[in-house]
């Protein structure tokens, strides 16, 4: 299973906008017009939804292929396994 980089961005964006959590958190930044929710804690970056500075990546099959993505390498130590 292989994450091409060219379609993992717009994944990303299509995973979150199914995501309730997410379309909540965009919904009441548009409506209070700033960028960022309870200091940091959610923010919109290039139309990528962050949660505590990283990529929120909601539950679902391209979460299950970024954790394999990671985890079978040598780097994670479980290789395959």
């Amino acid at each position: 299973m292989i994450i091409e980089k060219e379609n993992l961005k717009e994944r990303i964006k299509r995973a979150q906008e199914g995501d309730k959590k997410v379309v909540k958190a965009v919904e009441e930044m548009k409506k209070a017009g700033i960028k960022t929710l309870k200091d940091k804690e959610w923010e919109i970056e290039d139309r990528i939804v962050m949660k505590e500075g990283k990529i929120y990546i909601p539950e679902g099959e391209l979460r299950g292929e970024i954790i394999q993505l990671h985890h079978n390498t040598p780097v994670g130590g479980h290789e395959g396994r």
